[in-house]
């Protein structure tokens, strides 16, 4: 048999202090990552320094120089000398960290990226005869001497990470590298609107940016068609308060990179705030796709702890539930516009349209049908031809008994999806009954009994009375069976086997961690889809018109309660590019 194997003894080892070299490369790698933590912490200072115009320039992605210009207040050479050293920092008055009203205070980047790169200042305060600039490479700290250069602070780092080849070695290529510190800089510039900003990348210009106002500042940096939906956001609870702006559920990203939360002026990634940005638009918004806000948050400083860490691009709230409920309520109010109110999503966002041959697929038009709670007088005569004052126009027609064909009044076609036009007017009218005390039930004539997974009936069972809010009477029927005596009314007579099988999956999926309100929102969602007129339903004149009104006066209706669009408008110059007119 083999001998038995033993771990090699342990080698001993003295304690040793780390070289002050060293210990400044380690404390660089965890303020400065990448190039553009570098450029953030730069144009950081510069703020701080009260600067009017900032420019910014890389050069290989930040790897192989980055300058940050500014016209702050400058510093004078014993200031700049110490400006070097760790822990060194004007931002301070105090030892006090409970208030920290700069976005800098740590005094650690600087010395940070001396350490792991070639840096040079050259800084001169507005009534000092010369500059003075001083140079660090890797760590070693030159003598500040004078030298030519305007009032305020240029900051030249080269050759980043020279000094510490291991992390170069995991950085992204340069491409990558400029992309991310574009990404800082614009997120510096929605911060500070009142700057103006300049940023060049490689000797071409990015953006240049005068001083702003907020609104423009925004919509400029966000584009023309984030632009075109946005909506203002506002909101306050006690000395909370929320402004900014949310762009509405018809323009959305894939990833949340265009969404810039900013806490006291300071650019932040705060999970508190993206799960409530988020949850606001779960409902009018596909799942997959991200709302497009900028977000400012003011609070009292000693209610925020950003002493986090060295990168302080993470906070801490002293009340995280406070926030969420300022931040879901606020952003709420912001998307709740009719469909009057919401563009419509831009025909160059669209696939092109596919051309159909007759023999593949008819097309008819619709004959008569009540499938909506419309008012009487609406079913005995059809609507005024006429589309002037309507917003979405009067209908013409209803095509594969799916979509309704409208013309508006400036001769804009529209084309409504009614089922999920109908699914988000069903879930409004749900929502808006709950609020009022409870949805209201419509017993069943019979019983009726529902066999499910012995999971899915427990837990639907156990909700049975928070789902009783929303006009679903049920109980307990044996192990694995659920007996059904009312459903809500607005919902008609749907067939309840499906309705309480996605019901389960949804309460599954908003566990008991998720707030009540929420679980009861997703069920609502699930109630309006399976309670709406279907597709394939064939609709008459005066049923197609309520329904573009109601779409008009009804909260959220550009989007259906999975965030799908309910309609699409195409302009006289969409209409012209299908046919190459233009």
């Amino acid at each position: 048999m083999p001998p038995e194997s033993h771990p090699p003894p342990p080698v001993s080892r003295r304690i040793r202090m780390l070289s002050e070299g060293t210990i400044n490369r380690i404390a660089a790698g965890e303020v400065i990552e990448r190039p553009a933590a570098v450029v953030r912490e730069l144009v950081e200072n510069a703020l701080d320094a009260g600067a009017h115009r900032i420019a910014i320039s890389v050069q290989g992605g930040g790897i192989t120089r980055i300058e940050v210009i500014d016209d702050g207040c400058g510093m004078e050479a014993p200031d700049l000398a110490l400006a070097v050293q760790r822990h060194a920092t004007s931002k301070l008055a105090d030892d006090d960290l409970v208030r920290i009203e700069t976005l800098g205070f740590r005094g650690e980047a600087l010395p940070s990226i001396g350490a792991a790169a070639r840096l040079s200042i050259t800084s001169r305060t507005p009534h000092a005869p010369h500059a003075a600039t001083i140079r660090v490479e890797g760590g070693h700290v030159g003598d500040a001497a004078p030298s030519a250069g305007a009032p305020g602070t240029r900051v030249v780092v080269e050759d980043l990470f020279f000094a510490t080849p291991a992390r170069r070695k995991f950085l992204k290529t340069p491409r990558a590298e400029a992309d991310a510190v574009e990404v800082a800089v614009r997120r510096l510039a929605l911060a500070a609107p009142h700057v103006a900003f300049r940023h060049e990348t490689d000797g071409r210009l990015v953006f240049e940016l005068p001083a702003q106002d907020r609104a423009t500042r925004v919509a400029t940096l966000l584009g023309p068609d984030a632009a075109a939906v946005l909506r203002p956001v506002d909101g306050a609870r006690g000395q909370l308060v929320l402004t900014g702006f949310a762009c509405l559920p018809t323009v959305s990203r894939v990833t949340v990179a265009a969404q810039t939360l900013i806490v006291n002026g300071r650019p932040v990634a705060d999970p508190v705030l993206r799960t409530a940005v988020r949850v606001a638009y779960r409902d009018v918004i596909a799942f997959g796709r991200h709302g497009i806000v900028v977000l400012y948050l003011n609070l009292p400083p000693d209610e925020l702890d950003v002493n986090v860490h060295p990168a302080k691009a993470e906070v801490r709230f002293h009340d995280p539930a406070e926030i969420r409920a300022l931040v879901i309520g606020s952003l709420g109010r912001a998307l709740s516009g009719g469909a009057a109110q919401a563009a419509p999503l831009s025909f160059a966002r669209r696939p092109p349209l596919q051309l159909i041959r007759p023999a593949e697929r008819s097309m008819g038009f619709s004959e008569p049908a009540l499938a909506l709670p419309i008012p009487p007088s609406a079913r005995q005569a059809p609507p005024p031809p006429s589309p002037s004052g309507f917003p979405l126009g009067a209908p013409v027609a209803q095509v594969l008994d799916t979509y309704v064909i409208a013309v508006a009044a400036d001769g804009s076609l529209v084309l409504v999806d009614q089922h999920a036009a109908h699914e988000r007017l069903t879930h409004e009218a749900l929502r808006a009954q709950l609020l009022d005390g409870g949805v209201r039930a419509q017993p069943l004539l019979l019983p009726s009994v529902v066999d499910l997974p012995h999971a899915d009936a427990a837990r639907l069972a156990h909700h049975a009375t928070a789902l009783a809010r929303l006009g679903l009477e049920l109980e307990p029927f044996g192990p694995g069976a659920i007996l059904v005596r009312a459903l809500p009314a607005l919902l008609g007579a749907p067939d309840p086997a499906p309705l309480l099988r996605d019901l389960a999956e949804e309460l599954a999926e908003h566990d008991e961690s998720t707030a009540l309100e929420a679980r009861l929102d997703a069920a609502i969602a699930r109630l309006a889809c399976h309670g709406s007129v279907r597709a394939g339903r064939k609709l008459g004149v005066a049923e197609m018109d309520a329904l573009l009104r109601q779409m008009e006066a009804t909260p959220r209706a550009a989007t259906c309660s999975h965030g799908r669009p309910t309609f699409l408008k195409f302009s006289r110059a969409e209409i012209e590019r299908l046919f190459g007119r233009r």
